[in-house]
């Protein structure tokens, strides 16, 4: 049975089976699987059959959908699904509510939702877009295009402020070894933007060595943690209240003499968004 509150209090609850399921051409989609009930959840189905074929393959029983913000490629499967699954539960922000088909389920930040035994919370993150959201199960944190490998999204309707606001919230209230399951696989142009602006940066190019070798041996896409994102995320590391500022001076994308957290952000984005 899937519900929803408005309780913030999460308590004790299991942590979630997740199944990532590949679509298009970079996107991440999950299952959010209750280990006992065999019921899911599934995080922005941005195609139809990719994810239809792992819920029949697995025995899953659907109950609803987390919409990370309204944008194509997270939603173009939902309508075949709730063609195929009438009655099926859709969540996202009140933001989205008329940008997302057959939402159901409007969510403010905070509130929460169930499926099977599990419990989940949404958290808004405004930035890529006004409803932007979060979806937290346990100890696993779906971030859609508000946060990736090494990286965090571009500003389509938000601002740098309330995208630096809103990292700095996900540094600041998740526990450090927070699971992050971003909406993109960008994790090796993420960390090669990273490495060229800071070159001496061993856990990045660490990071990235290990990843190159990994996709050799045709391994798919893992998620990272909180704890590693601090290291090697420069989006998450300045809004956490790292000083950036003579990196990006060096790449003469700030001036000498400027300053300020937000600031340093902003040029920190403009110059990933030119890279």
């Amino acid at each position: 049975m899937l519900s929803h509150s408005n309780s913030t209090d999460q308590g004790r609850f299991p942590e979630p089976l997740v199944c990532t399921v590949g679509c298009l051409f970079d996107n991440l989609a999950y299952l959010i699987i209750c280990p006992e009930s065999r019921e899911c959840l599934l995080v922005d189905p941005g195609e139809y059959y990719p994810l239809i074929r792992a819920v029949g393959e697995q025995g899953l029983k659907l109950r609803g959908v987390c919409c990370s913000h309204h944008h194509r490629d997270h939603i173009d499967g939902l309508e075949e699904l709730l063609a195929d699954f009438p009655g099926l539960l859709v969540y996202g922000h009140p933001a989205d509510r008329n940008r997302i088909p057959g939402m159901t389920t409007p969510l403010a930040d905070g509130d929460t939702l169930r499926v099977g035994r599990l419990r989940g919370q949404i958290h808004h993150s405004p930035g890529h877009t006004r409803g932007s959201c979060l979806y937290r199960f346990a100890g696993a944190l779906f971030t859609g295009d508000t946060l990736f490998t090494a990286g965090c999204g571009r500003l389509f309707e938000g601002t740098a402020s309330e995208m630096y606001h809103s990292l700095q919230r996900i540094s600041r209230s998740f526990s450090a070894s927070t699971r992050l399951y971003p909406g993109h696989d960008y994790a090796q142009t993420n960390l090669e933007f990273g490495l060229a602006l800071e070159p001496d940066n061993q856990a990045i190019g660490r990071q990235l060595s290990q990843l190159r070798t990994a996709r050799d041996l045709g391994r798919g896409w893992q998620p990272t943690t909180l704890a590693q994102e601090l290291e090697l995320n420069l989006f998450l590391r300045c809004a956490h209240g790292q000083d950036l500022s003579p990196l990006l001076i060096a790449a003469g994308a700030l001036e000498p003499g400027e300053h300020g957290a937000e600031l340093v952000f902003a040029a920190l984005r403009a110059l990933r968004d030119r890279w």
